[in-house]
């Protein structure tokens, strides 16, 4: 495509002759014989290069060229005067003139010009297509983007690396680097500086950047050296990733995925542990069963968050707190005008899982036709929502949880025996903590930091007396009758040690029996170096088994 030269001398032999010379030349040539056509013409096309006389009728071809600059034109402008001097080229020159020809303008001169004009036009669109292709990527990355000159003088920083710093575009460019990073540790100039100098890239990770007027942000820095030609040092470019949320993230995910507070040495907390982490990249039913307060919904946490989608949601429903009509439109949504109430669509918290899991608790006491679209819903993983014909598709992990025994259920008709079966791909049984009596130490001292922190206590330890009746209560309501016992302790402490003062009634009634609790202990000790073999037990304990079985009952054990 030839390139477009705008002719602008009020001499129509002069205007001709030009045109002549560059139209041989190849090039597409317009005239005009006064500035205001000239800018009419500037209005309508864009040119690439355009030949000026100075003085021409009414106003000077300066005013063209000021025009040109003020619009941001694209073209090149060589001014022509018949009588050159120093100051009307040095302000030709001032206002962005690439040249200015002296008449009379020969062919072999203009033709000089021109190409050389176009050339350096070519030049300029090659940068200026440079910089708005980096003023792009400065702008469409995420990552903060400062790039600096040998000396560390700001060049170019983008929007991510402004709010990063915490510091006005305008106020950066031109700046050391130094001053970005006033408020905070100053280890990006120092990365800068020394990559500049030894002309290699340094990576720094998860560093922590603090500023007067905002909480603290961890970012990673990667910096990497500018070079010109002949491997000339021209600067450096760093990139700054704000890794704060992904940061606080992984702290979170740490907490959970430590099995989610799950708390326990005992053998057979060592064994739910791996077995959670069998199921974790499993996307397979999970029954989980156990007494009430044993921690299933944390082990749901820890199963959901050890998974392969820890993104997902987990989506939590408790079955026991819902009618059946309110269950069935929790779990699968409704349409507007499906019953009495409902004003508008509403998403079921099955789709809401859509991609992670959904925690059925309480799951026996969903009634007998729940349990059956339920059951439909497992096989498909499809279902309808209230009022609606439509069905929809989910991809969920399913993980129920009952402290009933579902058995007993079946065999009085409660629950549907294809159901559990259903549910019971892999069921996991969570010990009482009366059964995991080693726990109850690391317990108390889990228990004892959260409170301190939550209450603002400074609680060191719990007394030797309150220890034994921990050891011999029987927990019937678990480790959440634990933790409960220990937050009532925590309210009433004044000092540093919990004391039997600071216990619950019903723990301090325990204190004044020990010695049903020290045989009970011993009882419970017995069956678990017999695993349960209640023969081997009686015969350790010296009792015959009827006696075990009576102590078992009184106990409850």
């Amino acid at each position: 495509m030839s390139a477009k030269i705008l002719i602008v001398d009020d001499e129509e032999n002069l205007c001709f002759t030009l045109e002549r010379f560059l139209t041989a030349e190849g090039y597409e040539v317009t005239t005009a014989d006064t500035c205001s056509n000239a800018l009419a013409l500037l209005g309508e096309m864009a040119f690439d290069l355009i030949f000026a006389d100075i003085i021409l009728k009414g106003r000077s071809g300066i005013d063209i060229l000021r025009e040109v600059k003020q619009r941001q034109l694209p073209g090149v402008v060589v001014m022509i005067t018949g009588a050159p001097t120093i100051d009307s080229a040095s302000e030709a020159v001032r206002l962005g003139a690439f040249d200015y020809l002296p008449k009379p303008v020969t062919q072999q001169a203009l033709i000089r010009v021109a190409r050389a004009a176009l050339r350096f036009k070519a030049l300029a669109d090659e940068k200026e297509k440079y910089r708005l292709n980096l003023a792009a990527i400065f702008k469409s990355v995420k990552d903060g983007i400062i790039m600096v000159d040998e000396n560390l003088a700001v060049i170019e920083v983008n929007a991510a690396a402004r709010d990063i710093c915490m510091v006005a575009h305008g106020h950066a460019i031109g700046k050391p680097v130094s001053f970005m990073e006033s408020a905070c540790c100053q280890r990006c100039s120092s990365a800068l500086s020394e990559t500049i100098r030894t002309q290699r890239s340094i990576e720094i990770q998860r560093l922590e950047c603090r500023h007067a007027h905002q909480s603290a942000r961890v970012i990673s820095l990667s910096t990497y050296p500018l070079s010109g030609s002949r491997n000339i040092k021209t600067g450096g470019v760093m990139v700054i990733r704000d890794e704060t949320r992904l940061a606080d993230l992984e702290r979170n995910l740490k907490e959970r995925r430590g099995f989610h507070h799950i708390v326990g040495k005992s053998e057979r907390m060592q064994e739910i542990y791996s077995l959670i982490e069998d199921l974790a990249d499993v996307r397979t039913t999970v029954l989980i069963t156990g007494e009430s307060g044993t921690g299933k919904e944390l082990v749901a946490e820890a199963i959901h968050y050890k998974g392969p989608n820890p993104d997902h949601l987990l989506v939590k429903v408790n079955c026991a707190a819902l009618s059946e009509e309110l269950l069935e439109s929790e779990l699968f949504g409704h349409v507007k005008g499906a019953f009495t109430g409902a004003v508008r669509d509403k998403i079921g918290r099955f789709q809401r899982a859509d991609g992670g899991t959904i925690f059925l608790d309480e799951i026996g006491e969903m009634s007998p036709r729940m349990q059956l679209h339920f059951l439909r819903v497992l096989q498909d993983m499809e279902f309808e929502r209230v009022g609606d014909s439509t069905p929809v598709k989910v991809d969920v992990r399913v993980i129920a949880a009952t402290n009933k025994d579902l058995t007993k259920e079946i065999a009085a008709g409660g629950f549907r025996q294809d159901l559990y079966y259903r549910l019971k791909v892999v069921e996991l049984n969570l010990p009482p903590l009366r059964s995991r009596l080693d726990d109850i130490p690391l317990l108390v001292d889990h228990f004892r930091k959260k409170f301190n922190t939550k209450f603002g206590k400074k609680m060191t330890a719990v007394s030797s007396d309150v220890r034994d009746v921990f050891m011999q209560y029987n927990w019937p309501g678990n480790i959440r009758e634990l933790e409960h016992a220990l937050e009532h302790a925590a309210i009433l402490c004044r000092g540093n040690t919990i004391t039997i003062d600071h216990l619950p009634a019903e723990l301090k009634r325990a204190a004044i029996e020990p010695e049903a609790g020290d045989e009970r202990r011993l009882i419970l000790h017995a069956l678990e170096e017999t695993r349960w073999n209640k023969t081997e037990a009686a015969h350790l304990l010296g009792i015959s088994r009827q006696s075990l079985y009576r102590k078992i009952k009184v106990f409850k054990i």
